[in-house]
């Protein structure tokens, strides 16, 4: 209830519905659905505009605009795919804003016997599951930490690669693996696997979600209001109740 007074108090500092509302498109990270088909209707009511959204792998979504993809607004999980987008010139001057963060968890089946207490115990396992570590942003995080701690080389093998974070929950879900690595955040809205270990923060690389609004897109009015109701109080209350935390350090910008 505090999470929605404080939404609706936020929506007036957006103002009034404009003269001509829009329909705009939004790229985001698929660890964010939950959250944003949350958020959809308060921000129509706040400004006028819709919404549609293409949830997936920050580095497929990345790729998509950078290929030409009409979107009004990226959230995606990381910085690098960001930068990629920033440095080539699709990112509206100033809108660009480090809007998350998110933490990695260990999750293993609810029903499972056994659970992992380290990356340690992890070379027990037959199979887990991690978003590609190639490429999409939660399991490059989860490959970084595995290297910090002495892990990969060992575990490399048991992996079986998911198109994006929540299809590695999936595979957890379903049993089709022992255990896998996730965010806090998508861990907290399954009822079928329960976290096995919170990896520490001081082991785990910065995952921060930068937010912007781009430059291709039929609707960039919207992209950029978009942007603005994120970083609203209510917006962030409502994102601090998924489990996901603020960003508070000051970005460098991407290099040429």
């Amino acid at each position: 209830m505090r999470a929605l007074i404080l939404l609706c108090v936020s929506l007036v500092g957006l103002g009034a519905s404009p003269v001509r509302a829009a329909e705009g498109l939004v790229f985001a990270a698929a660890s964010t659905t939950d959250v944003l088909q949350e958020l959809q209707p308060a921000f129509t009511q706040a400004t006028g505009h819709t919404v549609k959204f293409a949830f997936g792998a920050s580095s497929d979504l990345a790729r998509q605009a950078l290929a030409g993809a009409p979107a009004d607004a990226f959230l995606s999980a990381d910085e690098a795919r960001m930068d990629a987008v920033e440095r080539a010139g699709l990112v509206q001057k100033g809108s660009r804003v480090d809007l998350l963060s998110n933490r990695l968890v260990v999750v293993v089946p609810l029903d499972a016997k056994q659970a992992p207490r380290n990356a340690g115990d992890l070379k027990s396992l037959r199979r887990l599951a991690l978003a590609d570590p190639a490429m999409v942003p939660a399991g490059v995080y989860a490959k970084g930490w595995l290297e910090k701690a002495g892990q990969w080389e060992r575990l490399g093998p048991k992996v079986v690669p998911a198109l994006d974070v929540r299809a590695a929950l999936a595979a957890v879900e379903a049993g089709r693996v022992d255990a896998g690595v996730v965010y806090a955040t998508d861990a907290a809205q399954s009822k079928k696997v329960r976290v096995a270990f919170t990896v520490p923060e001081a082991d785990a690389p910065r995952i921060v979600y930068p937010a912007a609004a781009l430059t291709k897109g039929k609707a960039p009015e919207v992209g950029r209001a978009f942007v603005a109701f994120l970083r609203t109080d209510g917006a962030r209350a409502v994102f601090a109740r998924h489990g996901f935390g603020a960003v508070d350090a000051k970005r460098e910008p991407p290099a040429p």
